[in-house]
């Protein structure tokens, strides 16, 4: 039996014990319950207080947006713009405020409730933008524009007007809040905030999370699409094309791996079950034309919210770079075998929460409160974490409208972006609770 069919066999097992699904995506309405809920909490004086006091803040949270937006927060280097946040959260009304060993800004407002229930409120402060990117915001009429202005600055300001808000309005909560600002949500960060959030070196138990990540107010994010990604380098000797020709060649290697993954990959993804994806993104190696390579490497990145299918789709690309080393080896003339270095890169787990859970039910009706209807959806998120965990938690937009979101020319305008603060607000009280 040929490699190729033992590759097509083992997809075949996979795909017969998998035995997935797609499940109904459609939101509906929020139960009676928590639309009652709701209304109950919108009805309250202080409530429709916070919510105008939200809009009397608006100058100053779009000042705020500006500000923080134009603090360069490339990939791992954080810091100078969680500085300055965590002196704005300090200066907005938190009890405390720390910087974890992660790099996360963390604050506390204590609740009325001695420490039983503890919730999140979160945006991430990492861009997918270099080091040395102009981040200067430019106005084009009512449209700002800046790389990084609508993922996910905006998301800063909000808690950060949240913050305000509560301490203007006084309104105090049964649940601890902890407002923080993340680092490494974006690419090879690999959610590395948030994952150091729910370790023993996280600020303790976390019961429920919401975090703020794009600006559509009626997306509601509680299924995680998790991700395996990968850095393969297939390494031999390498020698001139001529005098040395006879040795492995990483390139062909690498090429044969690459065949072989896609051919599985392309049935996998076709077979019933919840949606995977995989792709190769960045391939590299060799010297020159004329050089046998000592070195040839891809990255690739594999999708699912199944956390079956990413396990499926990932064990398939191991056994096509493994056949790939092996036949290049067998087809050498001479000299040393190739060898293969296979690095995760990125590991975002997958899951999906239950939409009956009172966190899900209270945005839904939140949404539902706005004259809107709730879209419930899958994403890649901070939520992923402790959705994997089974903890309650989804991910929001910030309100507004924006676009070219990882683009030079990413832009976001104040389009009733209130609306998204005081979304964002009547989730975190009905979750948080007022204190009596």
């Amino acid at each position: 039996m040929s490699t190729i069919r033992n590759t097509t066999l083992s997809f075949a097992l996979l795909t017969a014990t998998l035995g997935l699904r797609a499940q109904d995506r459609s939101a509906g309405p929020a139960d009676k319950k928590y639309q009652t809920e709701i209304r109950s909490i919108t009805d309250k004086p202080v409530v429709k207080k916070a919510f105008q006091t939200i809009i009397e803040l608006e100058p100053q949270t779009l000042s705020d947006h500006i500000l923080l937006t134009e603090i360069p927060a490339p990939p791992y280097k954080e810091m100078e713009r969680a500085k300055k946040y965590a002196e704005m959260l300090k200066a907005a009304g938190v009890d405390t405020v720390w910087i974890d060993n992660a790099g996360n800004v963390i604050s506390k407002r204590k609740g009325r409730g001695g420490g039983k229930k503890t919730v999140v409120l979160e945006g991430h402060m990492d861009t997918v933008f270099p080091e040395g990117t102009d981040t200067k915001v430019v106005h084009k009429g009512d449209t700002l524009y800046a790389p990084g202005i609508a993922d996910d600055t905006r998301a800063l300001s909000v808690v950060l007007a949240i913050v305000k808000t509560l301490e203007k309005t006084g309104i105090e909560t049964d649940a601890d809040v902890l407002f923080i600002g993340t680092v490494g949500e974006e690419g090879q960060g690999d959610l590395r905030g948030v994952k150091n959030l729910f370790t023993e070196k996280g600020p303790g138990k976390i019961d429920s999370y919401i975090a703020i990540d794009g600006w559509n107010r009626e997306s509601i994010t509680h299924r995680a699409l998790g991700s395996h990604r990968y850095k393969i380098t297939f390494k031999g000797p390498g020698g001139h094309s001529s005098g040395a020709f006879g040795l492995a060649n990483p390139h062909n290697a690498l090429g044969r791996a690459i065949h072989y993954w896609a051919v599985a990959a392309d049935s996998f993804s076709r077979a019933p079950g919840l949606r995977v994806t995989y792709n190769v993104g960045v391939i590299g190696g060799g010297t020159s034309v004329n050089s046998i390579p000592f070195e040839s490497w891809m990255e690739v990145d594999m999708r699912s919210e199944s956390p079956e299918r990413v396990s499926g789709i990932d064990q398939l690309l191991q056994q096509a770079v493994q056949q790939a080393l092996a036949e290049e080896n067998k087809m050498k003339q001479r000299g040393a075998d190739l060898t293969v270095d296979v690095k995760l890169i990125g590991d975002r787990p997958s899951g999906a929460l239950d939409t009956t859970l009172p966190l899900i039910q209270r945005a839904m009706a939140t949404v539902q409160s706005f004259g809107s209807t709730a879209s419930l959806r899958v994403g890649s998120t901070n939520s992923n974490i402790p959705i994997s965990k089974q903890v309650p938690a989804i991910t929001i937009g910030s309100g507004g409208e924006g676009g070219n979101a990882h683009a030079l020319q990413e832009w976001w305008l104040n389009d009733k972006g209130y609306q998204g603060i005081q979304n964002a607000l009547l989730i975190l009280l009905a979750e948080a609770g007022i204190a009596k």
